[in-house]
C-alpha cells in the first residue's frame, strides 16, 4: 500500500490478547465486516481481510484454518474450503471471487485495522 500509514483511518479492534495465536476473529470496522488473524511461527504477523466468503455468499473467513500453500499464509474457508492468502485477499482457485486486505497494526497491544 503506497500509502503512508499516518494518512490511514485506523480503528481498534480488539486486543492483541483476544486473538488466540493462529486463529480468527471477525470485527465490525465502518459497517464492514472484517476477518482478523494473529498468525504465530517463523511468517508471525497480523492479517485482515474482508469476512465474507463470495463462494459460499457468507460472513464466515474469520472461523476458517490457517496454513500455508507454498510461500503464501491462507486460510481456507470453512464452507467450500477455497484458499484465501492473508496478505492479498486473492482466491486461489476462483481469483475472480478474491477479497480486499487491510492494513493492520498493534499500539499498546491493542489491534487497528485501516479500511
Amino acid at each position: 500500500m503506497s500509502t503512508p500509514s499516518q494518512a490511514l483511518n485506523w480503528s481498534p479492534v480488539c486486543t492483541l490478547d483476544d486473538i488466540a495465536p493462529n486463529t480468527g476473529i471477525c470485527a465490525l470496522v465502518n459497517d464492514r465486516h472484517v476477518a482478523v488473524f494473529h498468525v504465530t511461527g517463523e511468517a508471525g504477523s497480523l492479517f485482515a481481510i474482508d469476512n465474507y466468503d463470495p463462494n459460499a455468499q457468507a460472513s464466515v473467513l474469520s472461523r476458517g484454518l490457517i496454513g500455508s500453500l507454498g510461500e503464501r499464509i491462507v486460510v481456507a474457508s470453512p464452507i467450500y474450503k477455497h484458499h484465501f492468502d492473508l496478505q492479498s485477499g486473492e482466491c486461489l482457485e476462483a481469483p475472480e471471487n478474491s477479497v480486499n486486505a487491510y492494513a493492520v497494526r498493534v499500539e499498546d497491544r491493542v489491534v487497528h485495522v485501516a479500511l
